[in-house]
């Protein structure tokens, strides 16, 4: 990003309606957000309060996730679609950790996250991070440019993290799934998670909060979840609450079963 996109971005945030990506940066912690985003993360959590322990679980399951891939699966390479606002412990950081010549190919179409894409652009020496300005429901074309810094001809691990439950149509997501699996060789890996329909105080909490101005989130169920993994080998435990994937020996604090499904799965 040039310095002289930086204004034109910025006008392009409407901070008059409450924003996923700064929602959910206000829910672990994070500074990046405004009174309108506060408001309706309050609201949520007035009807399910679990969605902060939830927020936290989900980056415990990325740093879980990205660990094991590096440090058990050898990968090297990562495509983090959905990439939202930096925080501690973002893809590249904890994979070059392990190994610091991974490279790794955010991407994200909100202009709030493109203003902050400086942050997710450090790297090792030895290593690579760069970052695209692209919709996930546009697969062609974020194969076609993250080959400019990642090597397709092998394996990558592809992270869809929490962005699926906004795409409209579960067969939709399900068809975005495959199309960017299919550029990706064998050996390769999907990295998921989505919030499921189990709880009806979290359903209830996010029909409140696109009541409100914020971008629908659909809950799948946990079958649905599942299906994107067909015809991949699941790692195990397989697509499960995400605080029961492969927990650290020190377990999360919070309720086991967040409402939140995913896993890791291996393409043949």
């Amino acid at each position: 990003m040039s310095d002289d996109e930086a204004p034109r971005l910025a006008g392009a945030i409407d901070t008059s309606v409450p924003h996923s990506a700064r929602v959910w940066n206000y829910w672990v912690g994070g500074k990046d957000n405004y009174e309108v985003d506060r408001a309706a993360g309050d609201e949520v959590l007035s009807v399910y309060p679990q969605q902060a322990e939830k927020a936290r679980a989900c980056r415990a399951f990325l740093i879980r996730t990205v660990r094991w891939l590096a440090a058990e699966a050898g990968i090297r390479q990562f495509l983090d679609v959905g990439t939202g606002l930096p925080t501690e412990n973002n893809t590249h950081e904890v994979a070059q950790r392990v190994a610091p010549e991974s490279r790794i190919v955010y991407v994200d179409n909100d202009p709030m996250v493109l203003t902050h894409a400086r942050a997710l652009l450090t790297s090792t020496p030895e290593g690579v991070t760069t970052y695209l300005d692209a919709d996930v429901h546009d697969p062609g074309a974020i194969l076609a440019r993250a080959a400019g810094t990642l090597d397709l001809g092998r394996p990558v691990a592809l992270m869809l993290l929490g962005i699926l439950g906004h795409v409209e149509d579960h067969t939709t997501a399900r068809g975005l799934v495959s199309r960017l699996l299919a550029g990706l060789p064998p050996g390769s890996f999907l990295v998921q998670y989505d919030g499921t329909d189990t709880s009806p105080e979290y359903v209830e909490a996010l029909r409140r909060y696109a009541a409100a101005g914020g971008v629908p989130y659909r809950l799948r169920a946990p079958d649905q979840i599942k299906a994107y993994y067909e015809g991949l080998e699941l790692i195990d435990p397989g697509v499960v609450p995400i605080p029961t994937w492969r927990p650290d020996p020190t377990p999360f604090a919070g309720p086991r079963d967040v409402d939140q499904w995913g896993g890791v799965g291996r393409k043949r």
